[in-house]
């Protein structure tokens, strides 16, 4: 491995545990039923500002320092969130190299593990999120296709995510109780990262993410936590199962 790539490598988890430490307080304002407005203010009612001041940082109020709430804190999960962002972009690093589509990987994965962190608190896909991610991550690959090095294709990306959305809108129609509408439109994403490098790439990815979801919920099921037909959020397995296909796809370039 060159030098540099060595270097990109310490470089991505720094980044990726400084991106997604800043995460907390939108998966706090995010976090809210169907139908229920964005939240604005902490549990004691004090509110959080408008703008990204107001929507990135940890999940703390500086009204609330004074009470009997550590900090002023309302939320969890910064560690656990810097530390994830950390490990999926130095191992993305690690299988991408310093190939164009690098960069865009980078920037998905701070919105992907927040999609997947409101998902779990309450089984919800926020547009705000899914539709920017997949144009996005669209566009700056239809970028990264135009410089040396690529180590994939446009075209079939777009197809992919034509592809996979098309697939999970059938499941959706088939059993929505397993498979939201969010989970179509997150599906778009996924099948343009996973289509960069393949169709088999995109295979696997899919497939991860059953296989890690299913998991999960036998696991759930044995220890007496969840019953056979409880409702699962599918987001968090969609968005593993795309980072460990990226890497796989990555890696075989």
């Amino acid at each position: 491995m060159p030098p540099l790539e060595w270097i990109a490598i310490p470089a991505a988890a720094a980044y990726g545990a400084a991106a997604c430490s800043l995460l907390p307080r939108a998966v706090y304002r995010l976090s809210v039923e169907p139908g229920e407005p964005w939240r604005g203010s902490c549990p004691r009612g004090h509110p959080l500002g408008g703008g990204v001041r107001g929507l990135l940082g940890p999940a703390t109020c500086a009204g609330c320092a004074g009470t009997q709430e550590p900090e002023g804190a309302y939320g969890r999960g910064r560690g656990a969130l810097a530390l994830l962002g950390a490990l999926a972009c130095a191992g993305l690093a690690a299988a991408a190299g310093l190939r164009p589509e690098l960069a865009v990987w980078l920037l998905a994965v701070p919105v992907a593990l927040l999609l997947a962190a409101v998902d779990h608190a309450v089984m919800r896909l926020p547009d705000l999120l899914t539709l920017p991610l997949a144009g996005g991550t669209a566009v700056l690959l239809g970028g990264a296709a135009l410089l040396p090095g690529a180590g994939g294709s446009w075209g079939r990306a777009l197809l992919g995510g034509l592809a996979l959305a098309g697939a999970f809108f059938v499941l959706f129609l088939i059993s929505p109780r397993a498979v939201a509408f969010g989970d179509v439109k997150l599906a778009l994403s996924v099948g343009v990262a996973l289509g960069w490098y393949g169709w088999g790439v995109l295979f696997a990815g899919a497939f991860l993410g059953f296989l890690a979801a299913a998991g999960y919920g036998l696991t759930l099921v044995a220890t007496g936590r969840a019953r056979r037909n409880s409702a699962l959020a599918f987001g968090p397995f969609m968005v593993l199962g795309a980072m460990a296909g990226v890497a796989l796809g990555a890696l075989a370039v």
